[in-house]
């Protein structure tokens, strides 16, 4: 590490949303840790970011960012198309890395990262954020303790009625697709995180865009900076069955905008011994021969503060992170074969 009088150096690349409201925010939070550099597309976004925040330098350029000597590790927050080439550029640079999710936009330039980072020996930590909330990290451990026994199916999903976000969300050329890609490779993650990460082998999915821009009043609207040229070009909702190599096996349902019921992120895992829930956390067993629900106190925390503290940690004693590079790789290959299986209309395998 090259750290600046005990700090560790943190560059952004990115200043939109989730950078302005969840990691700048909790690196602040971090005790000798330091953001000293901002970047955007957008030149006079950066500078106000860097200005709001108390960063020293702003660029529109990420490499200018990169280059910065003192800079130990950056946050990739920037639209899915450009991930893959700023963390090829920063683990060339030696530079740790926090990539937002997904990944990138196919598995060559996912598999392309890992390689980055394998050769350059860095920490690259993918933003799987929902394995750091507090009920996710209790069901972990409850799996890893094998208190449910083999997992050998699940079911997940999130299921907005109305929720498209507005912006480069919905261009393909920068997204790479719609909530498959945005708000599914959360919980497809995270449900796959709980059953043991088995090696994903085939996947049969189908995706529907019969929504698109909706006008209905009276519902909010996620809406990315730059929502100044807006294009429909994503599905609106997705559904899909994916096989593991164990022979475990999930199933997923996923939308932006369909006529049901909002769900909220939801994920159940169901074991030879027990099965469980994610929202509302339960614990589905048996004691002395009878069915017995339990629902285990917890107390809710911030999981992007989680998140952020983790990746330091791990930069700091050097050890790898809950959510590695090659988790994101195998979580791209379930996420691009959805859309393979989808435009195909068969199963594919992985």
């Amino acid at each position: 590490m090259r750290m600046k009088d005990g700090k560790l150096c943190i560059g952004i690349i990115g200043a939109g949303n989730i950078a302005q409201n969840a990691h700048i925010p909790n690196y602040k939070k971090q005790k000798d840790v330091e953001i000293i550099g901002v970047c955007d597309f957008n030149l006079d976004r950066a500078k106000e970011v860097a200005g709001k925040f108390d960063i020293k330098y702003a660029s529109n350029n990420f490499q200018d960012i990169i280059n910065i000597e003192e800079i130990d590790a950056i946050s990739i927050c920037t639209p899915n198309s450009s991930h893959a080439e700023i963390a090829i550029a920063a683990a060339n640079a030696k530079k740790h890395i926090l990539c937002e999710k997904p990944m990138a936009m196919n598995v060559k330039e996912a598999e392309e990262m890992c390689k980055a980072a394998k050769d350059n020996n860095i920490i690259f930590m993918m933003g799987f954020v929902n394995r750091f909330r507090a009920e996710s990290k209790l069901i972990k451990t409850l799996a890893d303790a094998g208190k449910f026994g083999e997992i050998y199916y699940a079911k997940t999903g999130w299921m907005r009625r109305r929720g498209t976000p507005l912006g480069w969300f919905t261009d393909l050329s920068k997204s790479g697709g719609g909530p498959v890609i945005d708000i599914g490779v959360h919980v497809i993650d995270l449900t796959w995180y709980f059953m043991g990460k088995p090696k994903p082998i085939s996947v049969s999915a189908a995706t529907y865009s019969k929504i698109g821009n909706y006008q209905t009043k009276g519902v909010g609207r996620w809406v990315a900076l730059d929502a100044d040229n807006i294009v429909f070009e994503t599905e609106d909702s997705a559904s899909g069955f994916i096989r593991f190599e164990n022979g475990a096996s999930m199933t997923f349902d996923v939308s932006w905008a369909i006529n049901g019921k909002d769900t909220g992120v939801y994920s159940y895992i169901f074991g030879t011994k027990a099965g469980a829930s994610f929202n509302p956390l339960m614990i589905y067993g048996e004691e002395e021969n009878y069915l017995m629900d339990s629902s285990p106190v917890i107390r809710q925390e911030d999981s992007f503060a989680n998140q952020i503290e983790h990746f330091i940690e791990c930069i700091r004693e050097g050890r790898e992170p809950i959510a590695p590079a090659e988790d994101g790789l195998e979580v791209q290959k379930m996420l691009n074969g959805i859309y393979e299986s989808a435009k195909l209309g068969r199963e594919v395998m992985l």
